[in-house]
């Protein structure tokens, strides 16, 4: 057995793995994801009988992540050809590609399960819930019909003007989400163009008022929609539109309030380096933080360490250093969930291997969580 990461030049060699595994995906959108996605990702495959039998890779995304932009690595193609399972590939490429990361001080990285059972063991956590919902043929909307908004297929040079709406009008909405720049938009068209859809423009005036992507594989699906208030008819317009039949609910992804029909845990993320995810952290400038805690790691050593976090008067940003008086104890995991605003510390501290001071508690809870997280990537 052989693990290894590929060289950019053999990414190719990957692709009979993923069309022998993930049936479901169409040439189409392959075409798409190895001349585009694969050209700057990472590969890690184990090679077995002259052949690769397992990958994992790694897409590269930068995050705003609270008041910082940090690297990031967004799993997917986790594979394993079906006479070699069983062995224990996945987990030693997971622990592969992790120490990897950890050498280029990544906060965290993030996936999409197809069961959450796969990832727990190595302390993948869910961060983010999406709000998922449809359009039903019958769906009325008292909405105030203001503008002379248009309807457009949005072309790549347009891409700088969709990164500029989203920054402008939805970037202060959320503490943690993949940088919306002019390529991320480009990768986006092109991403859903080969999934039988694109991406739709609103427009008032030349000005955008709002965008959603759509894809047709299976139906018409609608993703991340997001638009002005006053143009939310102009969106339910477009939407059916779209719709090839127009007795059929129209399923929408990141939904919108009006459309919700409920939450779905979508992304698991798994902390990497410890000391700079702890350097995020920020605090309510009238208050002070003043504590430490050991964080036990199974998986990535470095971190298992005693962690100080203080913050001064007046000031939101903790520091971060290394101690050897421990108030209390994390396993990473319940430290992931904790920090995330998944669970509150009241459930935390009745877990396995969690020990927790009175005040060491009082001091966490000054700390602000990152629970407002808007991660839609699928690839």
């Amino acid at each position: 057995m052989i693990l290894r990461r590929l060289e950019q030049t053999e990414h190719g060699k990957t692709r009979k793995l993923w069309e022998e595994v993930f049936t479901e995906d169409t040439r189409e959108f392959l075409d798409y994801y190895y001349f585009v996605k694969a050209r700057d990702n990472h590969i890690f495959v184990i090679e077995e009988d002259d052949g690769i039998r397992a990958m994992l890779q790694l897409n590269p995304y930068e995050l705003h992540v609270g008041k910082r932009t940090v690297p990031s690595y967004y799993i997917i193609a986790v594979a394993t050809q079906r006479p070699y399972r069983g062995r224990g590939y996945m987990g030693a490429l997971l622990r592969e590609c992790m120490q990897e990361m950890y050498g280029k001080k990544v906060p965290f990285t993030f996936l999409m399960p197809a069961a959450e059972a796969i990832y727990t063991p190595y302390d993948f956590r869910f961060v983010y819930s999406q709000a998922q919902g449809e359009m039903k043929p019958d769906s009325g909307l008292q909405i105030c019909q203001t503008g002379e908004a248009e309807v457009s297929e949005a072309l790549l040079w347009e891409a700088e003007q969709m990164a500029d709406f989203f920054n402008r009008n939805f970037a202060g909405e959320w503490q943690i989400y993949a940088e919306r720049s002019s390529e991320y938009y480009r990768t986006m068209i092109l991403e859903q163009q080969s999934e039988r859809g694109g991406v739709r423009l609103i427009k008032d005036k030349g000005n955008i008022t709002g965008m959603f992507a759509y894809a047709g594989e299976d139906g018409l699906e609608i993703r991340e929609p997001l638009y002005l208030p006053a143009y939310e008819w102009k969106f339910a317009e477009a939407v059916r539109e779209l719709q090839g039949d127009p007795g059929r609910p129209v399923k929408i992804y990141a939904s919108p309030a009006a459309f919700c029909t409920g939450f779905r845990p979508l992304i698991m993320a798994r902390i990497i380096c410890l000391s700079e995810f702890l350097a995020g952290l920020t605090s309510s400038p009238d208050q002070t933080v003043d504590c430490s805690f050991a964080v036990i790691d199974p998986l990535i050593k470095k971190n298992s360490r005693v962690w100080k976090l203080q913050s001064s008067p007046g000031e939101e940003e903790i520091h971060v250093s290394e101690t050897e008086d421990s108030e209390g104890v994390f396993p990473v995991a319940e430290l992931t969930e904790y920090l995330f605003g998944r669970t509150p510390l009241e459930e935390i501290k009745k877990r396995p291997g969690v020990i927790l001071t009175e005040r060491l508690e009082r001091e966490l809870e000054k700390i602000t969580k990152f629970d407002r997280v808007f991660l839609n990537e699928v690839v």
